[in-house]
């Protein structure tokens, strides 16, 4: 599709280098420049969903069962294995260590941010295909929310190629590629169902059908042609339904239709997956019980955190054409359709800050838009609120420097943080634990996260135009870089990497967790072994235990103090906080600690 001449800011052309080649090219190397290094460790893979996703895939290769997801030899039918099985690919060609874990997220990542930049450039424009691609690979909520194995990024890609293919296949004038469009949307909703289930459906189909009933071409027989209806449908079913029934035959029971929820009843993967996640999950009656839930007023403002520093430019979006016939209003309106159904339909869900992922993309196609239309006046104050914000976060560097000045810094962060874990349903949660004496363990980030913030004030307040989103990008991979070297801060206090590798030079012997599995999922996956848990038969793990033929894993505390005073080595991994528990089972002389780090201890019994 050709390339349409758009407004563009007052009194500037673009400049003549700025081609959609060049706008593409951009967006790949900021996207290359904000997720790479994130590829390699420090930080290690942390503990939760982070290490035990990688676990799984591990276990997939390991017991070549493709077909049944599985946690220290517990059934774990939470998610469909379409991210397992990239992660398992990845680990099969670059071998099994941690970046090869993280290749698919980052895969995702740049692809994501390159095919919004392409939806932009080929209807609205270069400087909006730029200016889109731009956003969404430097805002924060996409640096933050790849940070851990989740398939959402992988869901965002999906939904996005599904979303695009349609739209191509309903608006193209030349009818002779449409089928292939059609075709590519299809499989990506195949591909979302097998990523994270039905919920592809209402955010691939929910936005394309409220576009066609805007704009009236529900109402055209060609484009139920190109759409492709019958064909499609089967398509998916041809993709998707094998994996959902070898699931349901080697996981029985396999057809309960049961509207309930029963702790200690199994009633196979078919219930499960379709009933408790999908639809109790979607009432609120799912067991186990779900996660926090982050309040809804949250969850929208939070959205100008997660698209900063680009939410400056959201207010324009409303003065947007989206009701004209011309590709980029049409675009400009799929993307409020792709919002309006992805935020919609959460508002009603229990629901985490990242789980509006897929409507990012839409997010940064009005962005770029905005960006590209506005007005010298415009965008001079949207990039100087932007410049207020680095301010204040530079000052706000510049106490926490000045704070820490003599502070000393001895062994691990974990000893100078507080702990408040009401807070942690917010992703950003565990900023509330530092105190003035954990400031001086992260006196490198800040410094560099000072600097980046710095360069954002100049580049907001010194520069015009296109030199000022550019800097405002740039000011945004350093910061990111600043914030993975914090991360790399916390490492054993998010993760449990050294307490793994203690254990692997440790002589053999059995392994007991004194929390639920996620507490310490690192431990097993650097380890790469099973284990016991103490006292931890919650959350996901719990259901699978239920199977008739479930291993054992789960103890109690007179299961622990026989092997504990056996004849046989044992290790049990606790948080510092939680050992006076152990302490009262066994005593203190029969626990040796053989190593403590980020607040956590491993001890034997030898």
């Amino acid at each position: 599709m050709p390339e349409l001449a758009v407004p563009v800011l007052a009194g500037r052309d673009d400049p003549a280098w700025l081609t959609s080649r060049r706008a593409r090219l951009m967006v790949i190397l900021f996207a290359l420049l904000v997720f790479l290094p994130s590829l390699f460790s420090p930080p290690h893979l942390m503990d939760d969903e982070d290490a035990a996703r990688a676990q799984i895939s591990r276990n997939m290769i390991q017991t070549h069962d493709w077909i049944t997801p599985r946690l220290d030899g517990v059934r774990y039918f939470e998610k469909p294995p379409l991210m397992y099985w990239m992660v398992a690919v990845s680990m099969e060609t670059f071998g099994d260590n941690e970046t090869a874990a993280r290749v698919p997220t980052f895969l995702c990542s740049i692809l994501l941010c390159w095919l919004a930049a392409c939806m932009a450039c080929g209807t609205i424009g270069t400087r909006a295909g730029l200016f889109t691609g731009l956003s969404l690979a430097t805002c924060s909520g996409l640096w933050l929310f790849t940070r851990i194995l989740i398939p959402d990024v992988a869901l965002s890609l999906a939904v996005a190629v599904g979303l695009r293919g349609f739209f191509r296949a309903v608006t193209a004038e030349d009818a002779d590629k449409t089928w292939l469009y059609a075709l590519g949307a299809w499989v990506a909703l195949a591909a979302g169902f097998l990523l994270k289930g039905l919920i592809a459906a209402v955010f691939i189909a929910g936005p394309i059908l409220l576009f066609l009933l805007l704009t009236g071409l529900w109402r055209k027989r060609q484009t139920w042609r190109r759409v492709m209806p019958f064909t499609g449908i089967a398509i998916v079913l041809a993709l998707a339904s094998p994996w959902y029934i070898l699931a349901t035959l080697r996981n029985p029971p396999l057809l309960d239709f049961a509207m309930y929820s029963t702790p200690g009843i199994y009633r196979g993967f078919f219930w499960y997956h379709f009933f408790n996640e999908q639809i109790l999950r979607f009432m609120g009656r799912r067991y186990p019980h779900d996660f926090s839930n982050v309040p809804l007023p949250w969850f929208w403002l939070l959205h100008l955190v997660w698209l900063f520093p680009w939410s400056a430019f959201l207010p324009r979006a409303v003065r947007l054409s989206y009701r004209c016939d011309d590709p980029a209003s049409r675009m400009r309106l799929l993307a409020l359709c792709w919002i309006c159904v992805v935020m919609g339909f959460l508002a009603f869900v229990p629901t985490q800050e990242y789980y509006s992922m897929p409507a990012y993309p839409a997010f940064a196609i009005l962005i770029g838009s905005a960006m590209a239309e506005a007005s010298n006046r415009t965008w001079k104050w949207s990039v100087r609120v932007v410049g207020v914000a680095a301010a204040c976060a530079c000052l706000t560097i510049a106490a926490a420097l000045w704070i820490s000045r003599g502070i000393g810094a001895p062994g691990d962060i974990a000893q100078a943080l507080s702990r408040h874990p009401d807070a942690y349903t917010l992703s950003l949660g565990h900023m509330g634990d530092l105190t003035a004496a954990s400031l001086a363990y992260l006196r490198m980030p800040l410094v560099v996260a000072g600097f980046a913030t710095f360069f954002g004030v100049i580049g907001a307040f010194a520069t015009r135009g296109m030199r000022s989103a550019l800097a405002l990008a740039i000011m945004m991979v350093l910061f990111f870089q600043a914030a993975r070297a914090a991360l790399g801060t916390f490492d054993p206090y998010l993760g449990s990497y050294p307490l793994a590798h203690a254990l692997n030079q440790a002589p053999p012997g059995g392994l007991i967790i004194d929390n639920p599995y996620y507490e310490f999922s690192s431990v097993f996956y650097y380890g790469n072994r099973t284990g016991l848990i103490l006292n931890g038969r919650v959350n996901n793990l719990e259901y699978g235990s239920y199977a008739p033929d479930a291993p054992r894993v789960f103890i109690q505390d007179a299961d622990f103090v026989s092997r504990w005073r056996s004849a046989d080595r044992w290790y049990v991994a606790s948080d510092d906080e939680n050992v006076a528990h152990l302490r009262g089972l066994v005593g203190v002389a029969a626990l040796h600690p053989i190593v403590n780090a980020g607040g956590k201890t491993i001890y034997t019994n030898r």
